[in-house]
């Protein structure tokens, strides 16, 4: 446990993001016994070009002119800062020691109005926790001077186009430069061991609230009641670039008994394939979140078919702790990351370890390994989670790290 010191957070993510965030999570997990100053990303003047009409970038603009405060309190503990300057967008520039000057100048910039929050709030021998943010906070440690400089990998982004162009040179330098490097991933882990002794894989916090079946008495999803049992189901964003459909087919195929059940926006390689075509396969569309857990109740067993690539061999899969958490038996794709899960899931590859599998979770589930499910999935809270950040951050700042 730390208590009762300072932190800054920096991040690719802003406080006002629309979607989920692990950097945000984790924030406001650290606020409960310290303070925090979440800082958003710089912003940049292609940006500032491209959503000039935007709600969210008008605000930043009225923030750099002086219309409106670029710090804010959240909570208790919790600050988020807009950063004021702009900075340059250099990322699609070839030569390396021109954008390696260009980047350092964006750096000076981004520290200065984090230096004026901090100074502002009165935070002293802070942590500096970074999620992801391999260009704006590569010269961090030396302008911010943090006691620690945490850096947190939660997906493979040198993958991205975008990332790759310049970080596959740079995030390696920024992973050496860190005193610790945290991860939701042995993949990233391992990755970050290339660089830096001090890289460790820490796990992912999850919400799991929503899939208390015990708790909330979750009752069975009406539109699955004329659905022949037994059910292999699956819930969230149908992607062709994430999910197997060849071997979805071949599992349709081989077990004609098996309905297989898809909860979830489709795009358009899945709404044209041969999935929907077969009888014994059941598209139900997009659903409210909060009705999500009344499906997977719903299922005999819920499935992850990942396609192995670079978006998906390293991703912490959230949806198996709301599989887990509702006591159901998972069947999924081996990866690396699935390895965390390995004693509490199916997991295979191919259509023949699907099939094999599919049979052991199907003849093999009773009410003692669905406990034991659910209190593994109820142990991935973001306290967990950052109570081992806490254990490494504690551990370099010992005498002997």
């Amino acid at each position: 446990m730390i208590q009762n010191r300072d932190f800054i957070v920096i991040g690719i993510q802003a406080w006002d993001i629309d979607i989920g965030s692990n950097c945000k999570n984790i924030a406001t997990e650290i606020a409960h016994h310290n303070r925090v100053l979440y800082v958003n990303p710089p912003l940049d003047r292609f940006t500032i070009w491209r959503g000039r009409n935007e709600p969210k970038i008008r605000k930043r603009i009225d923030i750099q002119q002086g219309k409106q405060a670029d710090l804010i309190k959240i909570e208790e503990n919790l600050w988020n800062l807009n950063p004021i300057g702009v900075v340059e967008s250099i990322n699609n520039i070839g030569i390396q020691w021109l954008y390696d000057l260009l980047n350092k100048r964006n750096n000076r910039i981004f520290a200065r109005s984090i230096l004026s929050a901090a100074n502002r709030l009165g935070f002293k021998d802070y942590v500096l926790f970074n999620d992801s943010s391999m260009f704006q906070g590569l010269y961090q440690k030396e302008l911010l001077k943090p006691t620690t400089y945490v850096y947190y990998m939660r997906d493979y982004l040198v993958k991205n186009p975008y990332w790759r162009r310049q970080g596959v040179r740079l995030e390696p330098q920024l992973i050496q430069k860190a005193d610790v490097v945290v991860t939701n991933s042995t993949l990233y882990a391992d990755y970050g061991k290339q660089y830096n002794k001090h890289s460790y894989m820490v796990g992912q916090g999850c919400d799991v609230s929503l899939f208390d079946d015990v708790a909330r008495h979750i009752e069975v999803a009406p539109d699955l009641e004329g659905i022949p049992k037994p059910i292999l189901g699956y819930v969230g964003f149908l992607s062709s670039r994430r999910l197997d459909i060849p071997l979805l087919e071949k599992i349709a195929t081989a077990m004609p008994k098996i309905s297989m059940v898809l909860v979830g926006p489709e795009d358009d390689v899945f709404r044209a394939s041969a999935l929907h075509s077969m009888g014994n396969v059941f598209f139900l569309g997009a659903r409210e979140p909060d009705t999500l857990p009344s499906y997977i109740k719903g299922f005999d067993v819920c499935m992850n078919p990942q396609l192995i690539n670079d978006a998906t061999i390293g991703n912490y899969p959230r949806k198996i702790d709301e599989y887990l958490a509702m006591g159901k038996p998972v069947l999924a794709t081996s990866t690396p990351a699935m390895s965390y899960f390995e004693d509490h899931t199916y997991l295979a590859n191919g259509l023949e370890g699907y099939l094999e599998n599919l049979d052991l979770a199907l003849l093999d589930n009773t009410p003692e390994k669905a406990t034991t499910r659910r209190e593994y999935a109820r142990s991935h809270t973001w306290e967990n989670n950052v109570l081992a950040i806490y254990k490494h951050i504690n551990d370099m700042q010992s005498p002997n790290p």
